[in-house]
């Protein structure tokens, strides 16, 4: 039956219509298929032209380690393609001189004669190809070069005899990538794209290298980037690809291959459970090592740079602290950082095989006999710390025990001296009275002996200062206002008694009448000699020093209570001193008046100076002392501190975060 007239040209029409969609769309995928090729050959062109210069560079005439810059054209004349392959074989080859076509193609020929006569197959590639610079050809020749002599030797633990160097070479990296959470090696196009695969191949031998933890976390760009970067500098496996041309949806297998034929060249043993530790177990070993010896390191250097330290403090009761603190070092610290060394050894056993296999790099001053060198100068440093403060600490228990010492004999000198005037004035008054001194001699006897007394106290005190203790001025100006006592009643024993001492009661009156003129004028003097010591105690106070550190402050405060007692105690000599008026003649009270005024005037501005220096010095080293504690309270922090483990396998790290937030 024929069609009807109006269903046949429909039927035509669409015919032609399906045939344009498929035509359109075949040429769209033909178009497609074509520039991923393009883009394919442009890849291997550049890994190809990287890895001839590579070789290249190593020829042994000068003249022939050229630089290719453009794969196609700088081969064309055979020159840098029979150099290339005199570099891999070893073997020298003819070549012609000549720069016309002929010899071209005559080294051309003389490079394919020669991989024939190394039984490679050469597939359709003849010399006028390769000296037209045919692009298709010449990547296949490279290629072909790379296969015999960096592909066709590799050799796998387990390897079947059917095996191809490229199945071969796919075991090698599947192997090196075992036990890698997550990595499959599955073919040499997009199991590599991520960069994770060169990464673990690089770690896998040398864990030191890599941190896998980190490219877990990084971008494709950054692993391949970082795995490239650190072959080449620390493998010497020259940087055949570039990681923009790896991360895209189909890599180019045979620039992969080359690639990793070059790791495998760099490292081709594929290592085991390397002396009973993996290749992750390893990396972790390694880091809990270097964290170890790092931590070790620190604290190490930072006492031996302490106990270097030749400055002590002068009191007693801080070389005391000082004393107590490097024994409790002894007895705790130092032995549980001695276990981390011990601990730092045993681990580094359990690594020593992978160092000498070459998997494990140790950075100068990690070593085991690094960290023992530097223990021994902290041992030295210990042992002459403790030579050095024993003998600071005894050197102030010594004089420590002199100053109680002169605390206790200043004490009784004070009371003979409290006696002797007791017994002085107690004579005055008799005196006064008409009646003859009873106690004289013994009023001697006993300034003697308290001039005895201090003239030891002096000795004693010499010993402080030498020595630089910190109470030493303090003793001192005690000793020394004993002395001036000493003198002081002295005088007023001479003046006023020891010249009517003995005289028969009779001749008391006469005596006293002869006599007055002598008296008045030592009573004169006595007085002017009060107001001399007024003054002297004046210009003390308004030079004295305040101090520099805690000990020299309560040195000064010490120092000026004793002066301040002294002056309060004064104002009973200026109360005697105001009662002798009475006994002089009208002709010399006035002049007497006079200087008592001027004294009392000295006296009340001495005893405000005095007592507002003692108030000053009195919040100086309550300042001081509360600054001193805070500093001696940080300076045990910092020791905590640096004595700390910070890693993350200390268990108190999360109290030690807790404690900071």
């Amino acid at each position: 039956m024929e069609p009807s007239g109006s269903l046949f040209p429909s039927l035509v029409v669409v015919g032609h219509v399906v045939t344009l969609a498929a035509v359109w769309h075949w040429r769209k995928g033909h178009r497609q298929a074509k520039d991923e090729q393009d883009e394919r050959d442009r890849v291997q062109k550049k890994t190809f032209t990287k890895w001839v210069n590579k070789h290249l560079i190593k020829h042994w005439r000068a003249e022939a380690q050229r630089h290719i810059s453009d794969l196609y054209e700088d081969l064309r004349d055979g020159h840098n393609l029979i150099s290339l392959l005199e570099v891999l074989s070893g073997d020298s080859l003819p070549r012609e001189k000549g720069r016309m076509r002929f010899h071209k193609l005559q080294n051309v020929q003389i490079a394919l004669d020669y991989l024939r006569h190394r039984q490679v197959k050469l597939v359709n590639i003849r010399n006028d190809d390769i000296a037209d610079g045919n692009p298709k050809l010449t990547l296949g020749l490279i290629w072909t070069i790379i296969l015999h002599f960096q592909i066709s030797d590799i050799q796998v633990s387990g390897q079947s005899e059917d095996m191809t160097a490229k199945e071969k070479l796919l075991l090698w990296s599947q192997r090196m990538v075992e036990g890698y959470q997550g990595l499959r090696c599955d073919n040499f196009t997009t199991s590599w794209r991520d960069g994770r695969l060169f990464n673990a191949i690089i770690h896998r031998h040398k864990p030191m290298l890599i941190d896998m933890n980190k490219v877990y976390r990084q971008t494709n760009l950054e692993n391949l980037d970082q795995a490239f970067s650190v072959a080449e500098r620390d493998l010497g496996v020259t940087r055949l690809l570039d990681p923009e041309d790896v991360d895209v949806p189909q890599p180019d297998e045979k620039s992969i291959i080359t690639y990793v034929s070059s790791l495998y060249d760099a490292m081709p043993r594929v290592p085991g459970a390397q002396d009973g530790v993996r290749a992750n177990e390893l990396q972790l070993r390694w880091q809990e090592y270097r964290e170890l010896v790092l931590l070790l390191l620190q604290w190490i250097r930072h006492h031996t740079a302490a106990f270097e330290e030749r400055k002590f403090p002068s009191s007693f009761e801080e070389i005391e602290i000082l004393w107590c603190q490097f024994l409790k070092f002894k007895e705790t610290e130092l032995p549980a950082k001695e276990a981390d060394k011990n601990r730092s050894k045993v681990i580094y056993q359990s690594l020593e095989g992978a160092v000498q296999a070459g998997q494990l790099k140790i950075p100068p001053g990690y070593h085991p006999l690094d960290v023992e060198k530097e223990w021994g100068k902290l041992h030295v440093a210990i042992l002459e710390r403790e030579k050095q403060l024993r003998s600071e600490f005894e050197r102030l228990e010594c004089l420590q025990r002199i100053v109680s010492k002169l605390q206790m004999e200043a004490g009784l000198c004070e009371e003979q001296l409290n006696q002797a005037d007791a017994l002085l004035q107690s004579d005055i008054r008799l005196l006064a009275s008409g009646k003859v001194a009873q106690r004289a001699g013994e009023v001697e006897r006993d300034l003697d002996k308290a001039d005895g007394m201090i003239r030891l106290l002096f000795n004693d005190v010499q010993t402080l200062k030498d020595g630089r203790h910190p109470q030493g001025e303090q003793m001192y100006r005690r000793v020394y206002r004993l002395h001036e006592r000493l003198v002081a009643i002295r005088t007023e024993y001479n003046l006023r008694l020891k010249a009517g001492v003995g005289a028969p009661v009779t001749q008391v009156t006469l005596q006293s009448t002869q006599r007055r003129p002598e008296l008045e004028d030592s009573t004169l003097r006595y007085l002017q000699d009060l107001l001399a010591w007024v003054e002297e105690n004046q210009r003390r106070i308004d030079s004295a020093e305040w101090g520099v550190d805690l000990p020299s402050v309560e040195a000064q405060l010490g120092s000026h209570r004793g002066m301040h007692q002294s002056i309060e105690e004064f104002r009973a000599k200026i109360e005697r001193a105001r009662n002798d008026e009475s006994q002089l003649s009208p002709a010399t009270r006035g002049a007497y008046r006079d200087c008592l005024g001027r004294l009392d005037l000295q006296y009340a501005k001495l005893l405000n100076s005095s007592k507002a220096r003692l108030r000053s010095l009195e919040s100086l080293h309550g300042f001081v002392a509360a600054a001193t504690k805070e500093l001696m309270w940080l300076n045990e922090k910092e020791e905590e501190e640096v004595g700390f483990d910070w890693s993350d396998r200390n268990t108190n790290m999360a109290a030690k975060k807790e404690s900071y937030s």
